[in-house]
């Protein structure tokens, strides 16, 4: 019986936000009252809404040996994060994002992505026990994609469950599609990664279907304020989410993952995982920011009786 761990495997930057009527064209300069740092990073992003939903977390980060680095470590640490196989580079700087959000709560991101970079197996090494004893491992693509393939490749060896959420979009290959549990592209990822547009439900329901059929044993693509669907390589179902207004999507995504490991953790079917994830992804784009945006779980406690059940779609 694996223990309800859950390692994450990932990205720290420092986020630099502008909050604007609109993002700008190329060529085109916006002038903006709004800005701010806040701390995030996929990975980063990931652990701590696991943290803040009620999981038991180890985080694996590459940081600068800098300013940035030493806050990213005091902030994971007050969050509960359990830090002891963090990283620190002496030759390269912390990751940094640049991020542009809009009036409608879209948003563009540039990230310069520093000791990220260089999270490298020789920096998993330490971790790797951890990762043996853990009941999920959850990782993404802002850190080299053969340290994924590596964590990924020793993990689905113990038998441990992987979810990858493979943002940035990337060509994945199909040997790492065969040792993923869950796979979690929100459209445009899903869209890449099956070859097809996604749209709307139906073309997202078949691009699952597309990527369960490479060899991933579950696909969830994220539809924002549609919900998420869910493929097992046969049944398509779609999960509903409920209707927000929308303030900023940055680290939406990141919320769902971190939600869907904890739901998984305790014990629960994909499907009402989904929407444990949905609820939290869900509160999260209502708030500014990336982790200043991550719900607790007591917020959510009151709204999970009112999760729509999956519904079929063709």
């Amino acid at each position: 019986m694996k223990s309800g761990k859950i390692v994450v495997v990932g990205s720290s930057n420092m986020d630099m936000v502008v909050k604007t009527d609109h993002i700008p064209v190329p060529g085109e300069t916006v002038l903006s009252g709004s800005f701010f740092m806040n701390a995030g990073g996929k990975g980063a992003n990931q652990a701590v809404a696991v943290a803040r939903l009620g999981g038991e977390v180890v985080f694996i980060s590459k940081l600068g040996n800098d300013l940035f680095g030493k806050q990213f470590s005091q902030l994971f640490s007050s969050e509960g994060i359990d830090t002891s196989h963090l990283r620190f580079d002496d030759e390269r700087p912390s990751g940094v994002a640049l991020i542009t959000v809009d009036k409608a709560g879209e948003n563009s991101i540039v990230v310069a992505s520093g000791a990220n970079a260089y999270l490298g197996d020789e920096d998993i090494v330490s971790a790797l026990r951890e990762i043996e004893s853990a009941g999920i491992v959850l990782l993404q693509l802002e850190i080299p994609l053969t340290t994924v393939q590596h964590v990924i490749a020793y993990a689905a060896e113990r038998n441990v469950k992987v979810i990858l959420n493979p943002a940035p979009a990337a060509s994945l290959p199909k040997e790492m599609l065969a040792q993923i549990d869950i796979l979690t592209p929100n459209k445009t990822e899903a869209g890449m990664l099956a070859g097809m547009e996604v749209t709307d439900i139906d073309s997202a329901g078949r691009a699952a279907k597309a990527i369960c059929n490479m060899g991933v044993k579950n696909v969830v693509v994220t539809m924002g304020p549609l919900g998420a669907v869910i493929c097992d390589g046969t049944n398509i179902n779609l999960v509903k989410t409920r209707e927000v207004e929308t303030v900023d999507t940055t680290a939406a995504g990141d919320v769902f993952n971190g939600a869907l490991a904890v739901a998984l953790a305790e014990g629960r079917e994909l499907e009402a995982a989904v929407g444990f994830a949905c609820e939290a992804a869900a509160i999260s784009v209502t708030r500014l920011g990336a982790q200043s945006s991550i719900p607790h779980r007591n917020e959510l406690v009151a709204v999970q009786l009112n999760f729509t059940s999956p519904n079929s779609v063709n």
